[in-house]
């Protein structure tokens, strides 16, 4: 790991650049700046989820998910340096199997909403959408490990699907898509 903050309020990003994990200063609206602040976003609207009740599993997970997104930012930070793997993958795979057995099969699309949580679920699935599209741009323009990017993708689908577990622990249901609606 690079050197810890002693101080906040450093100054050396008043000139448009910031300092990546190997030394090297870039502009602050580079593309791999532009992905660590996506992370960081999705891990600070995880934070605003975890503030909701849920089931203690859901907790967890998403907690270690929040651990694994600093990571994540670390890996983005240090340019060739690698923090997850597949254990991480796996894990969030064993998370989809188990939490998908657990709900009905989905025969309409859903809304974003439902309980407040299940809500901040989506948010925070569409923005690791939004951090996925800013790796996959990186990937574009840089040399990078494809583990930014599977991690982000699956962590969008587990996001889905833990809205939906969250509706159901509230008592509530997915909000369905009517295709076939009167418009007044």
């Amino acid at each position: 790991m690079g050197n810890r903050l002693s101080k906040i309020s450093t100054r050396t990003g008043d000139d448009g650049t910031t300092g990546l994990g190997d030394g090297r200063r870039v502009r602050k609206d580079s593309t791999r700046i532009t992905a660590i602040g996506d992370v960081d976003e999705l891990n600070s609207h995880i934070g605003v989820l975890l503030c909701e009740a849920m089931p203690d599993d859901v907790r967890a997970a998403l907690i270690a998910v929040q651990h694994d997104l600093f990571d994540l930012g670390g890996e983005l930070c240090i340019p060739g340096h690698t923090m997850l793997g597949l254990p991480h993958l796996a894990r969030l795979d064993g998370w989809l199997a188990d939490y998908n057995a657990t709900l009905p099969a989905l025969k309409e699309f859903i809304l974003p909403g439902g309980s407040r949580a299940a809500a901040l679920a989506h948010v925070c699935r569409t923005v690791c959408r939004r951090a996925e599209r800013t790796i996959v741009a990186l990937e574009q323009a840089e040399t990078l490990n494809a583990m930014p990017r599977q991690y982000v993708n699956r962590l969008s689908d587990l996001l889905f699907v833990l809205a939906r577990v969250l509706n159901r622990s509230s008592g509530g249901h997915d909000v369905l898509w009517h295709h076939e609606r009167s418009v007044k």
